[in-house]
């Protein structure tokens, strides 16, 4: 006995303590492979912005290589822009895997959760390359690939702006504002439910922000400054507790602006 405690118990309470700070460590590095992932990202993406020439002929045909440099080009952009704000996620992701699990494979199955999220947002970038396509052959897209049509470009941002008002919308908002509600409900064993719970996540979270994203063909697909306001506007109505309605005030000023685009392009 030790004053009164047991060397047993002083035992197990060491080891409890070692336990923590051993998990606090754990939940860093995997908070520090995020960010590392989110900021190799976020050079390329630089890097590709930098290299454009705003200069050059927009009027020329894809061939193939085009294409493939463009759906490469949007999947890095989705992993700069949604990794951040699927952080909260993976986190509460990792800490239930690490207390439900047996060994040591809490690592491996986070950054397969991570993968599966960002295969679905790879899906999307496959949609909106496409979409992209469409939009060159018919000359509506500039060199530096922001829309030349204002009514192309107002009714896009309407439409995102009467999308955060709907319940699409708000249903697959709560999903992505409650990481430990969602982890516990869709809870799947093994590196395979890791996947499809990371899948299930980037569905609800493609859902949610599918219409900012199109945005982009508005503002400028390569328009860093917007890039990086969506990319924060995303995590920051995730995080923010629902109350303070970010979303519907938000609709209401795309709403505004989609109007004000509409009417500037039917008057010119």
């Amino acid at each position: 006995m030790l004053n009164g405690v047991s060397v047993k118990s002083l035992g197990n309470s060491q080891m409890v303590s070692y336990s923590a700070r051993q998990f606090r460590k754990n939940r860093i590095v995997v908070l520090l492979g995020l960010v590392a992932i989110s900021m190799l990202a976020w050079a390329n993406i630089a890097k590709l912005a930098v290299e454009m020439d705003p200069t050059a002929p927009h009027m020329l045909p894809w061939d193939l290589y085009d294409f493939l440099m463009m759906f490469l080009m949007w999947t890095v952009m989705m992993i700069a822009m949604m990794t951040p704000s699927a952080t909260p996620m993976v986190l509460v992701f990792y800490s239930i895997h690490k207390q439900q699990q047996e060994g040591d494979q809490s690592y491996l199955s986070t950054f397969i959760f991570l993968g599966g999220y960002l295969v679905v947002w790879t899906g999307f970038s496959l949609l909106a390359t496409l979409l992209q396509w469409g939009l060159h052959s018919v000359a509506l897209l500039s060199s530096m690939m922001v829309s030349t049509s204002p009514l192309l470009g107002g009714m896009l941002i309407f439409a995102a702006g009467l999308f955060q008002w709907t319940y699409l919308k708000d249903a697959c908002l709560r999903h992505c504002r409650s990481p430990l509600g969602f982890i516990l409900q869709e809870w799947r064993k093994g590196l395979r439910g890791s996947f499809l719970l990371g899948l299930k996540h980037g569905i609800y979270c493609v859902g949610c922000c599918w219409a900012l994203m199109l945005l982009l063909f508005a503002v400028g697909v390569m328009n860093l400054l917007w890039v990086a306001v969506i990319a924060g506007f995303v995590l920051i109505e995730k995080i923010m507790p629902k109350k303070y309605r970010i979303g519907p005030i938000s609709g209401f000023l795309l709403l505004g602006w989609g109007i004000w685009t509409i009417f500037n392009g039917l008057t010119v």
